[in-house]
């Protein structure tokens, strides 16, 4: 058998303890709103956006990819790059001249 309970709540009224859960719930959702950071799907971009980028050629390019510096993504006979690879690819290739 299934047993319910029942709470039971003195010295407020419903209208009242309806406004204080209210409330409460309100504050939660904005406090969730300020830190909400929306999932952006990831941009992908051309091996000329990606070469304009970086400031090389299209034979640097696919240097690169044989040397698996760069991770390029295939799409048929497309290539397109993660713009947040590139960044990284950027942030490393930077760090190797600099030792």
């Amino acid at each position: 058998m299934e047993q319910s309970k029942m709470t039971q709540v003195f010295g407020i009224s419903p209208e009242e303890f309806k406004e204080s859960i209210l409330v409460d719930v309100r504050a939660e959702i904005k406090s969730l709103a300020q830190n909400f950071q929306p999932i952006t799907p990831p941009e992908y971009l051309t091996r000329i956006e990606v070469a304009e980028i970086l400031k090389v050629s299209l034979v640097t390019l696919s240097d690169w990819n044989k040397k698996k510096i760069l991770n390029p993504y295939r799409l048929g006979n497309l290539i397109r790059y993660k713009r947040s690879e590139i960044e990284q690819a950027l942030i490393s290739i930077n760090s190797k001249k600099i030792q």
